[in-house]
C-alpha cells in the first residue's frame, strides 16, 4: 500500500482538474458553435431542416452520454480511425452539449413573443437581419442564465470520460484509490474537487436569473 497524505491526493487531483476544465471548455464552446449552427438551419429550414436538427437532438438527448463515449471511441477504432481517448472525448461531449444548446436556444428563441417577428418582418428585413438585430438580442437574455447552468452538466459530464481512460479528476481518483486502498478518503476528495468547480457556476447562474429579471 503507498502512503498518500490528504495533501498528496488533493496535490495529485489539482493537477487532473486541468484536464477537466479543458476538456469541458473544448465540449462547451465545440458544442456552442454547432448548436448554434443547427439552431439556426432549424429556424432557416422550418421543413426539413427542423426534422433534421429535432432527429439529432432526439438521438444525443435520448441516449446515455456513457455510450456516446464507447461508439465514440470504439466505434471509430472499428473504421479503421485510431483516436486518443481525449479526441473521443471531446467529440462525444461536444456533440452531446450541442445537442442540449440547441434545445436550450431554442426554447429562448420561441419564447420572444410572435409580434416582435411581425414587426421585424413589417420593416422588410430578412430573416437574417430579424435574428441578428431583434430576436436573438432578446433571447440571449433569456438564453445567458440557461447555457451557464449547462456548463455545470458539462463538467460532471467530464467524470463519464474516464471510462475510456481519459486521466481527469476521477480516473486519477480511482488511480489513487487502487493505489492506497482508501477510497472513502480519496473518492471524498474527488466530490470537493467537482464541488469547488460546479459551485461558482451554479451561484453565477443563480446571480445572472435575478439580475436578468430584474431588469
Amino acid at each position: 500500500m503507498v502512503e498518500f497524505t490528504i495533501w498528496d491526493i488533493l496535490r495529485n487531483l489539482l493537477l487532473a482538474a486541468r484536464w477537466t476544465i479543458v476538456l469541458s471548455l473544448i465540449a462547451f464552446a465545440g458544442g456552442a458553435l454547432v448548436g448554434g449552427a443547427l439552431l439556426v438551419l432549424r429556424i432557416a429550414k422550418p421543413g426539413w431542416g427542423a426534422r433534421v436538427v429535432r432527429a439529432y437532438v432526439q438521438v444525443f438527448q435520448g441516449t446515455p452520454l456513457l455510450m456516446q463515449l464507447f461508439l465514440a471511441y470504439f466505434g471509430l477504432a472499428l473504421l479503421g480511425w485510431k483516436v486518443s481517448a481525449w479526441t473521443a472525448a471531446a467529440a462525444a461531449l461536444t456533440l452531446y452539449s450541442s445537442a442540449f444548446l440547441t434545445e436550450i436556444w431554442r426554447g429562448c428563441v420561441a419564447a420572444i413573443p410572435r409580434g416582435q417577428w411581425e414587426a421585424a418582418a413589417s420593416l422588410a428585413l430578412t430573416l437574417r437581419e430579424q435574428l441578428r438585430w431583434v430576436i436573438l438580442p432578446q433571447a440571449l437574455r433569456l438564453a445567458v442564465p440557461p447555457t451557464v447552468g449547462f456548463l455545470v452538466q458539462v463538467v460532471k459530464g467530464t467524470a463519464l470520460a474516464s471510462v475510456i481512460g481519459f486521466i481527469e479528476i476521477t480516473k486519477t481518483g480511482s488511480m489513487i484509490a487502487n493505489a492506497t486502498f482508501r477510497p472513502f478518503l480519496v473518492y471524498g476528495c474527488v466530490a470537493l474537487m467537482y464541488f469547488m468547480l460546479c459551485w461558482p457556476l451554479s451561484a453565477w447562474s443563480r446571480r445572472l436569473e435575478r439580475s436578468l429579471h430584474a431588469g
